[in-house]
């Protein structure tokens, strides 16, 4: 065995269908009475729903939370927090709701409550992206790590079939990461590998059936799994790229991970042969950048840049902001390196 170090990080998770019910139990079991709740505009009615089940002991709800966690938004919500004098934060939704949870938290040290609708798995983690001036930057802290999640499997059967996709391989991408990561240790290597393996079974059957409880239920528990991965360790290249990609051009988060992984582990595979054997391995197949490529193709989600509206001309701009700050990867950051595995992005060229 070899040494490790593992720090595990303190959490509620309450995980099955209906949990939804559970959520003023909850608020009460954190010593608060006066909860604000988080969504996006197309969340809306679900936290509308968890609105309702708070009864008075919901002060109001924000239904503004934004793509990527731009700081104006934080700042509006953070003055809302402060008129209703909110004790606590319910965040209804996927990455986008939960990044203003943290942003907020992170501001005002409120205890949070998080019910995902998605398969962004941020809520497992002590980690807040958000942008500034058109720059994404990340910090790690244990004041935005959510105190208790709900995990409501129903809350997901409506989640549209080309969201379940790049929503779940946004997840998956977390475990790849962590596999390669210097601080991987033999219990993230153990979920990693679980995790990809739980998404990668689901997604082909929820693709099929939307209203398969039994796959979506194996999603959102990889979800939580990958999420986990996420928090304990650091990540590399992929994330940098996908941060960059969504802070400074405005390219869709769950569907900037999913082109751009099975490139990212094209370029990591000669510095990281075993981790990448592992994802093979848990995907089913021999080669895990090609696996993750047909994977996400032949379910309908994005497979280019190019299709999702990013410009090729932009590339030598995002791999100059990309490489700006050092960061650990299994193999060496070049920028022409980079630049190929953005160009083979971009024309959704299948992994060699």
């Amino acid at each position: 065995m070899r040494p490790f170090e593992y720090n595990a990080l303190p959490a509620r998770v309450i995980f099955g269908a209906g949990t939804l019910q559970c959520l003023p139990e909850e608020v009460k079991r954190l010593g608060c009475t006066r909860a604000l709740v988080l969504s996006t505009n197309s969340q809306e009615q679900s936290a509308a729903r968890a609105q309702k089940l708070l009864a008075s002991a919901a002060v109001g709800l924000y239904a503004n939370a934004t793509m990527h966690t731009p700081e104006n938004i934080t700042m509006k919500a953070l003055e809302y927090a402060k008129k209703v004098n909110a004790d606590c934060l319910v965040s209804v939704g996927g990455g986008s709701t939960i990044g203003l949870g943290k942003a907020i938290a992170y501001r005002t040290d409120l205890p949070q409550i998080v019910i995902p609708t998605t398969y962004a798995g941020s809520e497992a983690t002590p980690i807040l992206g958000q942008t500034v001036r058109n720059q994404k930057t990340t910090l790690k802290s244990e004041k935005v790590l959510p105190e208790v999640i709900i995990y409501d499997v129903d809350l997901t059967l409506t989640l549209p079939a080309r969201m379940t996709i790049t929503s779940g391989m946004n997840a998956i991408a977390h475990a790849v990461e962590a596999l390669y990561s210097p601080e991987a240790n033999p219990m993230i290597d153990m979920l990693a590998e679980q995790g990809i393996a739980a998404i990668a079974r689901a997604l082909p059957l929820i693709h099929k059936n939307p209203q398969d409880k039994e796959a979506r239920s194996d999603a959102l528990f990889g979800a939580w799994v990958c999420g986990t991965c996420l928090g304990a360790v650091g990540m590399s290249l992929h994330h940098k790229l996908c941060h960059t990609l969504g802070g400074s051009f405005d390219m869709p988060h769950a569907e900037t991970h999913t082109v751009i992984l099975p490139h990212a582990v094209v370029y990591n595979a000669p510095g990281a042969p075993k981790a990448i054997e592992t994802v093979a391995r848990a995907l089913r197949v021999e080669n895990a950048a090609q696996g993750l490529f047909d994977m996400a193709k032949n379910l309908g989600a994005p497979y280019s840049l190019k299709e999702l509206g990013f410009k090729e001309e932009d590339i030598p701009k995002a791999v100059e902001i990309a490489s700006r700050a050092p960061y650990p990867n299994p193999v060496p950051l070049e920028k022409e390196k980079i630049s190929e595995l953005l160009r083979n992005a971009w024309a959704g060229n299948r992994p060699i």
